[in-house]
């Protein structure tokens, strides 16, 4: 199992409209893709940092599915993020292989 993680530092100002647009838009329409199995956005606790950064968390089941992705759906997505939210975050991406899950 693989997270796909897109770390977004957003401007203050722009922080509710982003905020709303990511959970009734941009999320769904990466869920749309049919390519993660779920996903999860958390508020990255930093008080230095100017801004508002979230850790956007998608779970994907391989590195083929994951491809399928990057190639095909996401070049378009993210220029949308793009184009809505220009100069007004910074972005970058990790990947992250989930070695253990403990459920209680």
């Amino acid at each position: 199992m693989y997270i796909y993680n897109v770390t977004v530092n957003v401007e203050t100002e722009a922080h509710e409209e982003w905020l709303t647009w990511m959970k009734e838009t941009h999320i769904p329409d990466v869920m749309d893709t049919g390519m993660f199995l779920s996903n999860r956005m958390l508020e990255v606790m930093v008080d230095h940092e100017d801004g508002i950064t979230y850790s956007i968390q998608y779970e994907v089941k391989d590195m083929e599915t994951l491809k399928l992705y990057q190639q095909m759906y996401a070049p378009k997505l993210q220029q949308e993020h793009k184009d809505k939210f220009e100069g007004r975050f910074v972005a970058f991406r990790t990947l992250l292989r989930l070695e253990h899950q403990h459920k209680s």
